[in-house]
């Protein structure tokens, strides 16, 4: 009940003034102990952001006003020093959540996430037998979400997905259904391609989205209209205000539209700027009417009716493209993110 209070202060926080972030995404870890295929999120050597760098950055993203910090990766659990970042985020009176692929989750480190003051995780499940795609499977971690049901008390949320690459739709009923019995929320995400852009539902699957969404209606996520747009395929019409009211920051510390935008507008978070931020609120996207990314989306609503945009975007000084060839998971509402 707290946290759902904490969480309605924001939202209004958020409709009384612009000059803060929402959310925050941070990587204390670009590697992970998976190799998904459509993933372009995460390498396999990269070593765990110092703790200190990410105090330093915690308290940046502080000084800014922002409410939630969602710590995502790589995998995040793959970071040593992992509680002593989710308590600085605490410290400074922020919202905590994390997403992880729940792998490594024990019950003694449930209990550590626990007292560490962590308050919303979200792990992504992408089918019900591991394949050659996606080890992410109902099967293999079934055993931790019964861990989480048993020890956890934070809150949290299990995304299944739809879309190219999903050989079997109606896994993702499944795994929407087993949350919903252990008492978590459920969303659904949309596969969208390198770039974070739209590819269309086929019939069937948006009949299995429409009744996922109808099962989450606990979840934040079922105000998201433009998922329906999405899983038909259509463009939504949006403000896109990330860089603003939502920052992607990445393991080298720069400062990111979102996950599948790295290089826009890239600046360090030590020189990103009030200035930074109120351009960013009235920079229009290239890529908003097609986007999936669901967190980006979710920050946009406080917004949306707000001042129209109508600067471009600056020159990328460093773009990092994703590789067009991959799918990437729609994260979702890690503190709600996406995810």
């Amino acid at each position: 009940m707290y946290s759902r209070l904490r969480e309605w202060r924001m939202i209004a926080k958020g409709l009384l003034s612009t000059r803060h972030p929402v959310l925050a995404h941070i990587i204390p870890i670009r590697r992970c102990n998976l190799s998904c295929a459509y993933c372009n999120e995460y390498d396999d050597h990269s070593a765990p952001v110092p703790v200190e760098e990410m105090y330093r950055r915690i308290d940046r993203l502080a000084s800014f006003g922002t409410t939630i910090i969602t710590i995502s990766g790589g995998e995040p659990l793959l970071h040593p020093e992992l509680d002593l970042i989710i308590r600085r985020i605490r410290q400074n009176g922020m919202i905590a959540g994390m997403i992880t692929n729940g792998y490594l989750l024990t019950a003694q480190r449930i209990e550590g996430l626990n007292r560490a003051g962590l308050e919303h995780l979200q792990i992504s499940i992408d089918n019900v037998q591991p394949d050659e795609v996606s080890k992410k499977s109902l099967k293999v971690l079934d055993q931790k979400l019964r861990l989480l049901a048993q020890h956890a008390i934070f809150q949290v949320n299990i995304n299944s997905v739809l879309g190219s690459g999903v050989k079997n739709p109606e896994d993702a009923l499944a795994v929407a259904r087993r949350a919903i019995e252990l008492g978590f929320t459920s969303t659904v995400g949309i596969l969208h391609d390198g770039n974070g852009q739209l590819r269309p539902l086929g019939s069937r699957e948006r009949e299995i989205f429409e009744e996922i969404m109808t099962l989450g209606k606990r979840s934040f996520s079922r105000f998201n209209q433009f998922q329906h747009n999405i899983a038909r395929g259509e463009p939504n019409q949006w403000r896109c205000r990330s860089g603003s009211r939502y920052l992607y920051i990445c393991e080298d510390g720069l400062v990111h539209w979102c996950s599948q935008q790295r290089g826009y507008p890239g600046i360090p978070l030590e020189r990103y700027t009030v200035a930074d931020r109120r351009r960013e609120f009235q920079t229009k996207k290239h890529c908003a009417p097609r986007c999936t990314i669901s967190c980006a989306q979710q920050v946009a609503m406080i917004d949306n009716w707000r001042s129209p945009q109508t600067l471009k975007p600056l020159p990328s000084p460093a773009p990092v493209p994703a590789p067009p060839e991959r799918l990437v998971q729609l994260p979702g509402v890690g503190a709600r993110e996406e995810r």
